[in-house]
């Protein structure tokens, strides 16, 4: 790891690295918040994962989490969305929703993608390893959270590493990737036409097919102009009523938030109450 920025922020750190990725085969930029209490001893860690379009700074500069991390003593880390650098495919385009950017939090099974696209190894695997090395953070105390693309990545990675994440929630997510245009475009060049393959990164069909998820909340602006064609939450409200009259109790709640949109200041009108769920079941 090489620190490339320090800033003293509510009595604590917000630092930026760069290393060299064994799974992205590239070198990746992430932000750490290391709030005060980590000069004493070992913090619980919170992944922010970001939208289409961001880096590993958008969440960092804009949402206003390290106040409410500091508070809380909760270490945060927030990775980049894509592999990047020279030799790393991007659209032939240069579109805003696939490739450099875009990485959707999956491990891309074709070509040219397959060599870097791996973020979902990097994100369950690679950082946390490099971080509990490196950081004074408790990895058996570790959560998870994103908003639109990441928000879909933070469902698909609670839901199929329940035992990893103690809670999750998210902004605005893509609630079914095969139920989205922006999912269905990354999902068949990243993994091609077998949509049982896209399975396995469809928070829809990960929730309908578990055993047993951590807790998760979701918050949804009304005004979000993505909200009808791209996120779908009310199929997972469908998922949810269906588990329900089975008997089966899955603990999620999705709050639906009048007048807001999928900016950031959405998430930073709800952030500090995020942050206060990861640390109910992050400080037990």
């Amino acid at each position: 790891m090489e620190q490339l920025s320090a800033y003293h922020c509510f009595g604590g750190q917000q630092l930026r690295f760069s290393h060299s990725s064994s799974s992205l085969n590239c070198a990746m930029t992430f932000s750490v918040y290391l709030p005060p209490q980590a000069e004493q001893k070992k913090l619980p860690v919170l992944y922010w994962l970001s939208g289409l379009t961001c880096n590993d700074e958008n969440f960092v500069l804009k949402a206003g989490a390290q106040r409410y991390a500091s508070e809380q003593g909760i270490i945060l880390v927030m990775p980049d969305t894509s592999p990047r650098g020279e030799g790393v495919p991007d659209d032939a385009d240069g579109v805003y929703d696939f490739g450099l950017g875009a990485g959707f939090y999956l491990n891309a099974t074709q070509q040219p993608w397959a060599e870097h696209y791996r973020m979902y190894d990097y994100i369950v695997d690679e950082l946390p390893a490099l971080l509990a090395a490196k950081l004074p953070i408790d990895p058996a105390r570790a959560s998870i959270a994103g908003h639109s693309m990441g928000g879909h990545g933070a469902l698909t990675l609670g839901l199929r590493n329940p035992q990893q994440y103690c809670s999750v929630s998210a902004f605005s997510p893509i609630c079914s990737a095969l139920n989205s245009p922006w999912g269905q475009k990354a999902l068949g060049n990243y993994l091609g036409e077998n949509k049982d393959e896209w399975r396995q990164y469809d928070a829809l069909s990960l929730l309908e097919s578990s055993q047993h998820c951590p807790p998760i909340l979701i918050d949804q602006g009304e005004a979000d102009d993505f909200l009808a064609g791209q996120l779908h939450p009310e199929l997972l409200e469908q998922a949810c009523e269906k588990k329900s009259r089975a008997g089966e109790a899955y603990p999620i709640t999705l709050r639906r938030q009048p007048g807001y949109d999928h900016s950031y200041f959405f998430i930073a009108s709800f952030i500090g109450e995020h942050i206060a769920f990861h640390a109910r079941h992050l400080l037990r």
